[in-house]
């Protein structure tokens, strides 16, 4: 009896050999189909890097995508060559979708540390891209390209405004910056950062007229409860309320709003226990 078992046991161990060698190789093969397809391994990477998409004449924008109108385009062109030509700076822009030139706009352009190339593409969650030259930074921190591409190149902005208005803005924003010397942030308050910053005015009032509530009898003001709270509302207020604004624009509306905010917060903070209080008194 036991020459069967041993005989059936022999038979089976290579038939689980024989199953995961079959596995093992219908694995692979998916793998290498799915990474290098057959048949199209020289068109995909001819499609992603591709010298011949480059113009045979020398223009700053490669318009792949069709982000710009022509006279955009050609208005664009003409402000970058004088841009150029009056400091030095080189601005270059690609927009691109399904097919780019890859590496080979580096030759192209004759890109360096003192030039900024400006990719737009689509395909990810935010439009806008910069490639920037190490002659950039001490003008213009990293901190400010990251700014630069949160600020125009998400989606709301590319829904509300357009593709080509998130270029020129971009562009915009890096000459200026260039032309007065550099900048630490961008310049210009949106619309919704300045809201941003009269909350934080309004939420800095509230704690600071809260902290001088008078809590003794015949107290007018904790001034010292106000000072011992005072890096909490004086950061909401000072570095969140105030900071973004006059580093950002000279517009003194949006700086008196701000104040207005805190004024109001902290005195309504600062009354309304007070006026809570008033009715039982008088009872």
């Amino acid at each position: 009896m036991s020459t069967p078992s041993a005989f059936v046991t022999g038979r089976s161990l290579p038939l689980h050999v024989n199953q995961f060698l079959r596995y093992t190789a219908a694995l692979l093969l998916a793998v290498s189909l799915w990474v290098c397809p057959l048949g199209l391994t020289p068109s995909v990477a001819y499609a992603y890097n591709n010298p011949e998409l480059l113009p045979d004449v020398q223009t700053p924008i490669i318009d792949l995508a069709k982000a710009l109108t022509g006279d955009q385009e050609a208005t664009l062109a003409k402000d970058l060559d004088r841009f150029e030509t009056e400091t030095g700076w080189k601005l270059r822009v690609l927009t691109q979708f399904e097919r780019t030139p890859g590496l080979a706009v580096k030759d192209y352009w004759g890109l360096d540390d003192h030039s900024v190339l400006l990719v737009a593409d689509p395909r990810g969650g935010n439009l806008l891209n910069f490639s920037v030259g190490d002659d950039f930074y001490p003008l213009m921190p990293r901190t400010f390209w990251i700014e630069l591409q949160t600020r125009f190149g998400n989606q709301f902005f590319v829904r509300e405004h357009g593709e080509d208005q998130s270029i020129l803005e971009a562009l915009e924003s890096i000459k200026l910056c260039l032309r007065q010397g550099g900048c630490k942030v961008v310049p210009g308050l949106p619309q919704e950062q300045w809201i941003l910053t009269l909350i934080t005015s309004i939420v800095g009032g509230i704690v600071c007229g809260f902290a001088a509530k008078p809590r003794k009898e015949g107290q007018i003001v904790a001034w010292q409860w106000a000072l011992i709270f005072s890096p909490l509302w004086g950061i909401l207020f000072i570095a969140f309320g105030i900071g973004p604004v006059v580093t950002r624009t000279s517009d003194w509306l949006p700086l008196f709003r701000n104040v207005a905010g805190f004024m109001v917060g902290a005195l309504a903070a600062f009354l309304v226990p007070a006026l809570s209080r008033t009715p039982s008194s008088d009872a």
